[in-house]
């Protein structure tokens, strides 16, 4: 989902390679206030643990409405912000609306104070006030000194365990404080019940259960410290009740044993010597307890903390290795941010054992596959699938395997619309996972029955009641009365209703490929041919009269107008191109998409678009236009497209603390990049064909999982060399300006001659 701008602080440093050294510029990306929705801290390639410090804890409600500025804290952290209220161990990627930041552990000295105050005075409570001078951000690493009581903190994870290191001077008065309260877009009400259980003076196992996002939510965890602990307490923030039971009769608040309750924060206590590290180990399960403690087990077996920081380097590595380039420093960054971004999310959601919660909230093993969550369907369906289909197909098969066992477990007999956490939230329009099946079994990916994958499809696509299906389906269109985002709603239900047809295909069902084929035409039936744009039409058949081509808000669209959803037609912009009049027309229309003005009244209302994600008209900040640049190429101005993709590159991806042009969409936005960096693009997922663009790097080798490689060559590479004289596809001419998924499998070359002037021929 979209929000303001997703940018990022980036930290420059360096990693003993195990491979070639060719990745010292990552630099994870951390929110700024305008894009403050990507975590800083520790994570191994899409793992179930995103540990991050967190940088305030405002309530989603201010009032008993929604409080705006809590869409800053997305993903807990804000540049802008001084302090540090703790480190939470779940985080989402770059996403416009949030959940998350479970069990946040926090470090202090000296009185104890088990309430977080205020940023205006950190006195007030355990929050800490911080620099930037004094943090550093890496793949699988965080380091912050938390200056009020002069503390070190440290962060390093496995794929289930966050892994802490604080470092405290001389007291008798150390302190860890758990957070059992602390989350991401709270509320009073959004915690239903936690659990604390004290088993030794090193080992503590509980869970929290909430309604948020996911509306049935319950994780688990194993805490571990590398000390004993001398004492130990909690305080409940709980209203006072009127019936209190029988557990009165102990003093719960002092080295009690088993504590429950809806708010609550406990604290451990610690003699320490100058300079001594205390470490945590704190794992996470989404069954039980005791599968937390078998996954701490099983994967952080000793208190090396380098070594745990050191493995977790390695495996970001590995994973970023598997796309080698040569580019300038500043676009080595930009590449590597981006790869390390698509390598978050989804994330690991079952325990070292298989086991997993489904979303009948039932414990389910995965058999033969691992079981991912986190699927931001809608986003991510345009361009970060269609990657992992060609750098992380087994990982893709896998996540695909995963929508399926969501479709098991749906009583509603839907895939997934936005899944994470054995719940689906929703979020956002279409049934965009039917794209991310067709895709994965066209490209010879998925390896589980494509026969039950295309039954899935066709029921979540006939689910008459979700989000004006019946009306689709009986009329064609859903009508603006019934439906605030009618006409982009429309659009995408055609477009997965393609991606359905070219499934149904590719397995012979010409009776099911037919049906979808035609619903693929609805797009029409929104496309008002008076003006030449799509319009929400009315139950009537008549189209809206009152209606605003550059409004982003109430005129039937989500996150973007009119100017941006009429290009939407990624299964046939041939045949969009001759709605809009032909081929002049339509290039012409592009080129005033790229260079118009949108004043700013145009998206006031629109907290997800923000003018840093805008191109004249065009919002890049946004998806649903990302394959807009392309259509060019259908216009026979491919050289447009060229220069066109070379812009966006340029102006919406940056090192720099505000560098990208909008919220990265658990890595959308970065799929976007590292395509286009490429010279190639999947315009219509569920099409093996690619469209081809202006590569930015020089040379880029992607080693596929078959054993292949694939090289692009960028010969007279430069700022000024954007357009592309010819393309040579292991020395044979390219003069359609595709690329075929398959001839990438092959392994081989895609060599550009790049020029200064558009080849026009």
């Amino acid at each position: 989902m979209k929000g303001l701008l997703t940018l990022a602080f980036q930290f420059l440093f360096f990693l003993s390679y195990a491979q070639q050294n060719l990745v010292p510029y990552v630099r994870p990306l951390i929110g700024t206030e305008k894009m403050g929705h990507t975590f800083p801290g520790a994570t191994v390639p899409f793992g179930a643990v995103q540990l991050s410090p967190d940088t305030d804890t405002i309530s989603y409600e201010r009032n008993g409405k929604y409080n705006g500025d809590v869409y800053r804290y997305c993903a807990g952290y804000k540049y802008e912000d001084k302090t540090i209220v703790g480190f939470s161990h779940t985080h989402f990627s770059g996403t416009g609306h949030s959940d998350l930041g479970d069990f946040l552990v926090m470090p202090t000295q000296g009185r104890l104070q088990l309430n977080p105050g205020v940023a205006s005075d950190t006195k007030t409570g355990f929050r800490s006030a911080f620099s930037h001078d004094n943090e550093v951000a890496e793949a699988g690493y965080y380091r912050v000194k938390l200056d009020d009581d002069n503390i070190l903190a440290e962060l390093t994870a496995t794929n289930r365990v966050g892994v802490h290191q604080y470092t405290f001077s001389k007291s008798d008065a150390s302190h860890i404080i758990l957070d059992m309260m602390a989350g991401i877009y709270n509320y009073d009400e959004k915690v239903v019940w936690t659990y604390i259980r004290v088993v030794n003076d090193t080992l503590v196992t509980g869970y929290r259960h909430t309604n948020g996002w996911a509306r049935t939510r319950t994780e688990y965890f194993a805490m571990t410290f590398s000390k004993p602990f001398k004492s130990y307490g909690q305080q409940n923030f709980d209203k006072p009740q009127v019936y209190r039971g029988f557990w009165r009769k102990f003093d719960q608040n002092h080295n009690f044993p088993e504590i429950a309750g809806k708010r609550l924060r406990m604290h451990f206590d610690f003699d320490t010597q100058e300079g001594e590290k205390i470490k945590v180990k704190m794992a996470l399960s989404p069954v039980s307890q005791q599968n937390a403690l078998e996954n701490m087990r099983a994967e952080a077996t000793h208190w090396n903390f380098d070594g745990y920081k050191k493995q977790a380097q390695l495996q970001w590595n590995q994973e970023l290795n598997k796309i080698q380039i040569e580019a300038s420093e500043n676009e080595k960054i930009n590449f590597y941010t981006s790869l390390y971004h698509t390598f978050i999310n989804p994330t690991v959601y079952m325990d070292v054992n298989g086991q997993y919660k489904g979303l009948d909230q039932d414990v389910h093993k995965a058999e033969g596959f691992t079981n991912y969550t986190t699927f931001s369907l809608w986003d991510t369906y345009r361009a970060l699938h269609p990657f992992f289909n060609l750098v992380q197909p087994s990982r893709n098969n896998d996540m695909v395997a995963s929508m399926m066992k969501h479709y098991d477990q749906s009583t509603l007999k839907m895939l997934p619309v936005w899944s994470h956490y054995a719940n689906d939230n929703w979020c956002m329009s279409g049934y965009h996972s039917v794209s991310v099946l067709s895709d994965a079994i066209i490209k010879g990916v998925y390896k589980g029955d494509p026969m039950k994958a295309l039954e899935a499809c066709i029921a979540t696509s006939n689910h008459r009641d979700y989000e004006g299906i019946g009306a689709y389906i009986d009329r064609g269109y859903i009508p603006a009365e019934q439906n605030g985002t009618s006409v982009s709603n429309t659009l995408e239900y055609a477009y997965d209703d393609w991606a359905i047809a070219q499934l149904a295909k590719k397995l012979g069902r010409s009776d099911v490929y037919e049906t979808y084929q035609k619903r693929a035409q609805n797009w029409k039936n929104v496309f008002d041919n008076s003006i030449r744009f799509m319009r929400p039409r009315l139950a009537d058949g008549s189209f809206k009269k009152d209606f605003d081509l550059l409004s982003t808000h109430g005129q039937g669209f989500i996150e973007g107008n009119s100017w941006n959803f009429s290009f939407f037609v990624p299964q046939d912009p041939q045949a969009l191109m001759q709605a809009m009049g032909g081929a002049k027309i339509f290039a012409a229309r592009l080129d005033t998409l790229f260079s118009m003005h949108l004043p700013d009244q145009f998206f006031a209302e629109t907290e997800d678009i923000t003018r840093e994600g805008i191109i004249g008209g065009y919002i890049h900040g946004n998806e649903p236009a990302h394959h807009v640049a392309y259509l060019y190429n259908w216009a026979g101005q491919p050289w447009k497209t060229q220069a066109r993709v070379r812009m966006i590159l340029n102006m919406q991806y940056k090192p720099t603390s505000d560098g990208l042009g909008g919220n990265d969409d658990c890595g959308q936005m970065s799929a976007w990049y590292l395509f286009s960096s490429m010279g190639f693009y999947p315009v219509a997922p569920g099409s093996e064909v690619y469209a081809l663009g202006s590569p930015l790097v020089k040379n880029a080798k992607i080693q596929l999982e078959n054993g292949q490689s694939f090289t692009i060559e960028a010969i007279n590479q430069s700022d000024k060399h954007v357009y592309v004289e010819k393309v040579l596809l292991n020395g044979k001419p390219v003069t359609n300006w595709q690329l075929s998924h398959a001839d990438v499998l092959k392994g081989g070359k895609l060599t550009f001659y790049m020029s200064t002037k558009p080849a026009r021929k």
